[in-house]
């Protein structure tokens, strides 16, 4: 992401962060724990309760806007340096409390409140910056406002749902511009992608009002951006260096191959074939959590201001995440039971990966 330079004035960051760590932290709880709900399995009886039900019908709502989207907009609000930078992700933040409360109207209006803040500090940040990625971050914005808005009005999933994930592979293509952006790339590179994401908000758009063709669409554009990402990105060399670099090189490459697969399901999905959980999930977990396991290392410094020490267990909750996804996505039409073994493994993974965090920064600061 696009760092600001050093204000001359001191601004209360870190208690900012602090504040809204617990909400973070809640989301993300919550949104696993629904998430495991719906995939049928059970929960300890110390963990359920009245906020379980509400946690499981607003399980794309809590990791997208609650969770995902506090996150990026810390992460933005700290590039901006301003503290009503963080107006956004409290709204954000608070949307995911007032769901697990059981007030999904207030939630969802919160949520809109948060993207709509978010849109405004992209533009702080495209005048600072012209360039591409930023430009690209602001479009992203306007498509989690556009889903956001959607679902406070009352729009059915359908329609909602691919504005969401636009946010999240539009953001994720920015960065992934950004760390590229002084690579040399073949003629027509350029073009192709901006004619592909063009693709994917169209097929976004077109799925409110015919789901068949504007489905196709998007699962295409989904397929074709995994393409350029594996023809284009600096992974492919990366991927043969060392330590963190290739870390980060082999998390890329698996995501760009989940969102290929992605992009094929969910086109197979609008065409009727019973592939809607390997459409999201593949999307969902195998890429936009694949890029967060490979992009954490670098970003939590910059943003909590928090050294990690890297090492060889942070593969582990990567090979676990992948695997059980495989698991879950691969064998669910021959064994019903492998739906929640893959998402128990799922969940395994993210906790793990938490884990790793923890303790590599534990790690950094014994050494």
């Amino acid at each position: 992401m696009h760092r600001a330079a050093p204000s001359r004035t001191a601004w209360p960051a870190a208690p900012l962060r602090l504040a809204l760590a617990p909400l973070v932290v809640v989301a993300l709880a919550a949104g696993l724990a629904g998430g495991l709900a719906r995939a049928g399995v059970g929960l300890p009886a110390a963990l359920a309760g009245d906020w379980l039900g509400p946690a499981a019908m607003a399980h794309a709502f809590l990791m997208v806007c609650a969770f995902m989207g506090t996150v990026i907009g810390v992460e933005r609000a700290v590039a901006v340096r301003h503290p009503l930078a963080f107006a956004g992700p409290l709204a954000s933040g608070v949307a995911g409390a007032a769901a697990l409360c059981g007030w999904p109207a207030s939630a969802a209006w919160l949520a809109a409140a948060a993207a709509l803040a978010f849109v405004a500090v992209n533009v702080a940040v495209v005048m600072r910056q012209r360039a591409a990625h930023t430009v690209l971050l602001l479009v992203g914005a306007l498509a989690w406002a556009a889903g956001c808005l959607l679902h406070a009005l009352g729009a059915l999933p359908g329609a909602v749902v691919p504005w969401w994930f636009a946010f999240l592979v539009l953001t994720i293509a920015a960065e992934r511009l950004e760390m590229t952006r002084l690579m040399r790339r073949r003629r027509g590179a350029a073009p192709a992608l901006h004619a592909v994401l063009g693709a994917l908000l169209l097929g976004a758009g077109l799925s409110a009002v015919w789901p068949v063709e504007g489905g196709v669409l998007y699962g295409l554009a989904l397929a074709a951006l995994a393409a350029w990402l594996l023809a284009f990105d600096i992974a492919r060399r990366t991927v043969r260096a060392q330590g963190l670099s290739r870390y980060m090189a082999v998390c890329l490459l698996l995501g760009y191959v989940w969102l290929g697969v992605a992009g094929c399901a969910w086109t197979a999905t609008a065409l009727g074939l019973p592939w809607r959980d390997a459409a999201l999930h593949a999307l969902a977990l195998g890429f936009v959590f694949g890029m967060m396991l490979g992009h954490a290392p670098v970003i939590l410094p910059a943003v909590a201001r928090v050294k990690v020490l890297f090492g060889w267990p942070y593969y582990l909750p990567l090979v676990l995440l992948h695997g059980s996804l495989a698991v879950r996505l691969l064998a669910v039409h021959a064994d019903a039971r492998a739906l929640a073994a893959g998402a128990a493994g799922n969940a395994l993974a993210i906790a793990l990966f938490a884990a790793t965090i923890a303790g590599s920064a534990l790690a950094w600061g014994r050494r």
